[in-house]
């Protein structure tokens, strides 16, 4: 079976195309992956497997090129964009082997009689399923905080990105890993659960849609594996009516528009007061209208295709069902007239409560525009929805900003600036955004026992 494919989304043409492996080579590889946790990784000192992350981190900024260009060409990523992802994958990577062995050094507690310890130890092989939107930053933020804390890791990376994949698990190997502390694996999703179920198998991380999401923590659950879900989302962006236009437009259009609004944190919904909406809408349309789409590889370009043609018309039937429904479409939302997966940049308002686009993540170039009265209209809107990943709020006084982030049900909430991320900053939602945290010290002790030795 050939489901493990490069199709080139600015031209639609498949360039490579690789075998699923057999259930007997899946049983093999966590076998192998297993009997190395078991007999020796976990058992290493955090010099020693520093030693090998860290060097993953220093080849991987040594052949960035190489890499952000696989980037592009398998999943339609801007070229500076894939740099960038780049980037802070290294970063990731070097940022938990310097700290993992302070983030888990023995705490001792207080405690009323005796002497109680608080140890954290590696819990074994970690199966992790990954998507293709970032997918290089995906897998660092799965492989850096494991592989530190002596877990091994089995990934299931998007049938979409094949030599991402295969590059990355390259990576560790020229670092310095044996073989099983890094293993991609391509697998069906019936082998997946077929893998789940296997004892060896101690801790489930996902990152994905809320579909996968829904399956894989169901049979995670039904196998009682610890297990981490980061799944889709739909961002409040919240303009205050003292927010500065110079400012928040940029903003906008990075939050929203960033890979092809092919994000779980992008800032979907634009909630505006109705003093400021009417310009803001203009100047959003106005600075979409200056894209420049074409291959993600040209100089110059700002926006590529879609990552799949189903990723395409995903999103333009979303858009189109929201007009039937009542939505007016200011600009864009359609199949752009050339080769590739291409869709022109949209803005949608008037999208009301019984619009079934309302509580729906579109996972494309469309940002949603509401207006609102007040704070407390602001924040309401905010929480209307299955969400909970991130958001922010645009205002001058930063003080009243923060009051509203308190207010919103999310995992993450930023001031005057978009849904970020960085190494050192904890990433992760509530709702039907998922559970547990990716990054920071929270990252690294989802998979780990913490064991209380009480003298």
């Amino acid at each position: 079976m050939n489901i493990y494919r490069t199709i080139n989304p600015a031209t639609g043409a498949t360039e490579k195309s690789f075998e699923t492996h057999s259930d007997a080579e899946m049983f093999a590889k966590l076998d192998k992956a297993h009997a190395l946790w078991k007999d020796s990784w976990h058992l290493l000192s955090f010099a020693d497997r520093r030693a090998i992350v860290q060097r993953a981190a220093d080849i991987l900024r040594r052949d960035t090129d190489k890499h952000a260009r696989l980037i592009s060409t398998e999943m339609g990523k801007v070229f500076p964009e894939a740099v960038w992802e780049i980037g802070i994958s290294a970063d990731i990577l070097s940022y938990y082997a310097d700290n993992a062995e302070r983030f888990l050094a023995p705490r001792d507690l207080e405690v009323a009689s005796g002497k109680a310890t608080v140890l954290s130890q590696p819990l074994g092989v970690i199966y992790c399923v990954e998507p293709w939107n970032f997918p290089y930053y995906q897998l660092a933020r799965v492989a850096a905080p494991n592989l530190m804390a002596g877990n091994v890791v089995l990934v299931k990376h998007a049938p979409g990105v094949p030599q991402c994949a295969l590059a990355f698990e390259a990576l560790f190997h020229e670092a310095g890993a044996p073989e099983g502390a890094y293993t991609n694996l391509f697998i069906s999703n019936d082998q997946s659960e077929q893998l789940i179920g296997r004892r060896e198998i101690r801790g489930v991380a996902l990152t994905g849609s809320e579909r996968a999401g829904s399956a894989v923590a169901s049979q995670a659950g039904r196998a009682l594996k610890k297990s981490t879900m980061e799944l889709g989302g739909s961002d409040p962006f919240i303009v205050l009516d003292d927010a500065r236009l110079d400012d928040v437009i940029p903003t906008a259009v990075a939050g929203r528009m960033m890979n092809n609004g092919q994000v779980c944190t992008s800032a979907k919904r634009m909630i505006v007061h109705h003093s400021l909406v009417e310009e803001f809408t203009a100047r959003l349309t106005d600075a979409i209208g200056e894209f420049r789409y074409g291959d993600p590889l040209e100089q110059g370009v700002t926006h590529g295709p879609m990552s799949s043609e189903d990723a395409m018309k995903r999103a333009i039937a979303q858009v189109e069902k929201a007009v039937e429904h009542g939505a007016t479409l200011v600009t864009g939302g359609k199949r752009l007239d050339r080769d590739g997966f291409f869709m022109g940049a949209g803005i949608l308002t008037d999208v009301a409560r019984d619009n079934p686009v309302f509580y729906e993540e579109i996972f494309g170039p469309v940002a949603t525009i509401y207006p609102v009265g007040s704070d407390d209209e602001a924040v309401a809107l905010a929480n209307d929805s299955p969400y909970g990943l991130g958001g922010s709020v645009h205002t001058s006084d930063v003080e009243r900003g923060r009051k509203i982030a308190e207010r919103i049900q999310t995992g993450m909430v930023f001031i005057n600036g978009v849904t970020d991320t960085a190494p050192d900053l904890p990433f992760g939602g509530i709702g039907n955004s998922g559970y547990g945290r990716e990054l920071s010290e929270f990252g690294i002790e989802e998979f780990v026992n913490r064991k209380l030795i009480h003298l």
